[in-house]
């Protein structure tokens, strides 16, 4: 099966080419304990069978400087493409997303709300201050990875996404439902959120941990999701090395929690929505 990553993070120990300076001054313990080269990333993907990977800007490491991304990007662009991470705040945001994205450059950007990583705390990433950044992603065409969790901060993501219909979100960790509580709430709550035809989901495993532990309960999670969203609109990612398991394992995992899901929606789960959001990957 052609699978692609769509959230894996790379950390170089060549600290004087790309220096540490993460947001807020301080590395997560991954980023120190169990880093990934992008060489050494190639050898787990070529172990668990995938094909290509999204580079997720590593922002506990290296906060707005995408350089790391990039160059491996550049240096295996038929493995890689990059997904940095940009201030949407700035005074000239619109211009440095143009000038950052396209031909060899980011395939995308994500923006943290929540974490250690957090520039400005609150739902800013719906602020008036953003919108020059969001009609240039629009305008542009690029995907927009938001990482947030579902809750105070879900009446803004409706409120953007009304006010941007047709950019591209693709919501990191499906919100972090709380599927634990209850598979069925978490489905619902997330199922709500279909109606804005450019959103789209990310799947790691901090959603499938939780649907494994459920067990078969996991359907009251992922039957209204799959409904409302379609396997079109839903895309796997490893979230390696942030995640303890081997790359291996974590194909394993997302295998065995969509066992029961039809063989045509996981081939799009595992491949064919990472190439609509990102065509550079089809290269």
């Amino acid at each position: 099966m052609d699978i692609v990553d769509t959230h894996c993070h790379i950390i170089t120990d060549d600290v004087t080419r790309y220096p540490r300076g993460p947001i807020g001054g301080t590395q997560s313990g991954w980023a120190t304990t169990r880093p990934v080269t992008a060489d050494g990333m190639i050898e787990r993907m070529d172990e668990a069978g995938i094909g290509q990977a999204v580079l997720v800007q590593a922002t506990t490491a290296y906060g707005y400087d995408n350089s790391y991304v990039l160059d491996s990007r550049a240096q295996r662009p038929d493995r890689f493409i990059a997904v940095g991470t940009v201030d949407p705040l700035r005074p000239d945001a619109a211009d440095n997303l143009a000038a950052v994205a396209g031909d060899g450059g980011l395939a995308g950007v994500r923006l943290f709300t929540s974490g250690s990583t957090v520039p400005t705390q609150g739902e800013w990433f719906a602020a008036p201050e953003t919108y020059p950044f969001w009609d240039k992603a629009t305008e542009l065409g690029v995907t927009v990875c938001l990482q947030m969790r579902l809750g105070p901060a879900t009446e803004q993501l409706h409120l953007l996404l009304n006010r941007f219909p047709s950019v591209r979100v693709l919501l990191d960790h499906m919100g972090y439902p709380d599927i634990a509580a209850s598979p069925t709430d978490a489905g619902e709550a997330v199922a709500d959120l279909a109606v804005h035809p450019g959103l789209h989901l990310k799947l790691t495993h901090r959603n499938l941990e939780r649907l494994h532990d459920v067990g078969a309960k996991a359907s009251g999670f992922l039957d209204p999701v799959l409904a409302a969203f379609g396997a079109n609109r839903i895309a796997w990612g490893s979230n390696l090395p942030a995640a303890e398991q081997s790359l291996p394992e974590l194909v394993a995992l997302a295998q065995e929690v969509l066992a029961d899901v039809s063989e045509p929606e996981r081939r799009e789960i595992f491949a064919g929505t990472a190439r609509r959001l990102y065509p550079s990957l089809t290269a």
